[in-house]
């Protein structure tokens, strides 16, 4: 099949998964350490060949999948999210006793469907992508089958991902039946030679509703604190990145692609979520005892940030975005990192009061959640102001001035949850001594809050990162 060389990264994960698959249950002892090395493995060689792909465009099987500078940016990131996702998990199932091959399995899974996803050219194979990743994360999130909280956050999720999943199947439905058309340059020039329908419009709406919910953007983001807070801690950091980066990486190529012609439709749609999604985050937050919860609502929150620069319709809009979402994923590792080694000797702990005093006994973790915090929160030095910089400076530039002042006025209420967390950490009698987390933990998290507090000169001096991005937002227009 012509151009079958540019899904090669994704033919690694489909036959990776398949015999991984196989090797898994073809013994009675459990394989699962050597399942998981496996997969760590794969996704890394399939972020870099994702990478190693340089300048090679162009579509594969007839059209339903486009291979440019975007969806190789994004697949890069996304493989080594899940990777990391991976090796944090391995000392949790352990311990747990939720040790199985299948975990992986499903991991290599979903991460094919998001890059499915993110190369989607087509509304049959943006469906295919958004139901394979989905149906890996509902059985992920419901793997502890022992517990009544991850049985009912699986069964949340996957009745909420269902009438997302009938949201984006009538949308497709309407642009199918008033385009005539499946391909997203199709419908990009139907619309041009047709003019607009009502149809058109109302399909994209569903849409971008169904889309919205993988994300957890408000109002669709009911979903999000108890999936959150019932499923596995390493399952809620992955849904936390690579998941979310994967989505809305979707919502941009479908609002730059098909419907770049008419701006003024979408662009309201995407500031009614990313207004909801920040003040909803933002004030859900601040009841929240459960660290993992209050992650959740930060995340609705972000996202809501996430889709200001979007609102932009530009590419220096769409470049803010992947500026954004790249800081947010290695922000998001390194937390989940700190809260898989709140530990003690009985088991995990998960509230927010059982931080108190880490740092007098764990200076390191508390050095670690108090940049990862400052970064969420958008303080320079840290990268994560320089987020929130590039992110919200394109939407100044388009006239939205008064959505990126609603944007702050969020930050500023989110800012209280996270000095809660600091100040818990720092200021508070000890409750607990966690006992020691194993290396890939305390690396992992030290790794992220350096790269957070150390890089935060790369928006401007790293010429190469610059161009990366530049060329991966330029290649949607």
């Amino acid at each position: 099949m012509p151009n079958l060389y540019l899904v090669i990264p994704e033919i690694l994960l489909a036959v990776s998964a398949s015999l991984l698959l196989g090797f898994g249950v073809s013994k009675t002892k459990n394989r699962a350490p050597i399942v998981r090395l496996i997969a760590i493995a794969v996704l890394v060689l399939y972020s870099v060949l994702s990478f190693l792909l340089g300048s090679q465009d162009g579509e594969a099987f007839k059209g339903a999948l486009i291979i440019d500078g975007y969806a190789r940016y994004v697949k890069f990131f996304i493989g080594m999210a899940a990777a990391a996702g991976l090796l944090l998990a391995g000392d949790y199932l352990e311990r747990e006793k939720l040790d199985k091959y299948e975990f992986s399995v499903l991991t290599l899974y979903a991460v094919l469907g998001m890059s499915i996803m993110v190369s989607a050219n087509n509304l049959l194979a943006l469906y295919i992508g958004v139901e394979m990743q989905a149906l890996a994360l509902y059985v992920m999130a419901a793997f502890n089958r022992d517990s009544l909280r991850a049985s009912e956050a699986g069964l949340k999720y996957f009745v909420l991902g269902a009438l997302s999943s009938g949201l984006l199947l009538y949308g497709i439905s309407l642009i199918y039946g008033f385009t005539g058309t499946l391909n997203f340059e199709a419908v990009a020039t139907s619309i041009q030679s047709n003019g607009l329908s009502a149809g058109v419009v109302a399909g994209m709406v569903f849409l971008l509703c169904g889309l919205g919910f993988k994300i957890s953007a408000a109002p669709f983001h009911m979903w999000t604190p108890d999936v959150y807070e019932g499923s596995p801690t390493p399952v809620t950091g992955f849904f936390a990145g690579a998941p979310k980066f994967a989505a809305i990486a979707l919502i941009a190529r479908l609002v730059m692609g098909p419907f770049g012609d008419i701006t003024d439709q979408w662009q309201q749609v995407i500031i009614v979520l990313a207004v909801m999604s920040m003040f909803i985050g933002a004030i859900g937050a601040l009841r929240q005892t459960n660290i993992k919860r209050l992650m959740a609502y930060s995340s609705i929150a972000n996202m809501g940030y996430a889709l200001v620069p979007l609102a932009a319709g530009t590419v220096s809009g769409l470049r803010g975005m992947l500026i954004f979402m790249t800081i947010y994923l290695i922000t998001v590792i390194g937390v989940f990192a700190c809260i898989l080694q709140m530990r003690i000797r009985d088991g995990m702990v998960e509230r927010i009061s059982d931080l108190s005093g880490i740092s007098k006994t764990n200076r390191g973790m508390a050095i670690a959640m108090t940049a990862f915090m400052l970064s969420l929160m958008g303080i320079p030095p840290l990268l994560g102001f320089f987020g929130k910089l590039f992110a919200f400076y394109p939407a100044v530039q388009s006239g939205l001035t008064w959505l990126v002042v609603l944007a702050l006025i969020a930050s500023v209420i989110g800012a209280f949850y996270y000095l809660r967390v600091i100040k818990t950490m720092w200021f508070d009698e000890s409750e607990h001594e966690f006992i020691n987390p194993v290396r890939a933990l305390s690396w992992t998290s030290a790794i992220s809050a350096l790269l957070l507090i150390g890089f935060v000169m790369i928006p401007f001096v790293a010429r190469t990162g610059q161009d990366w991005i530049s060329i991966a937002a330029t290649s949607l227009f």
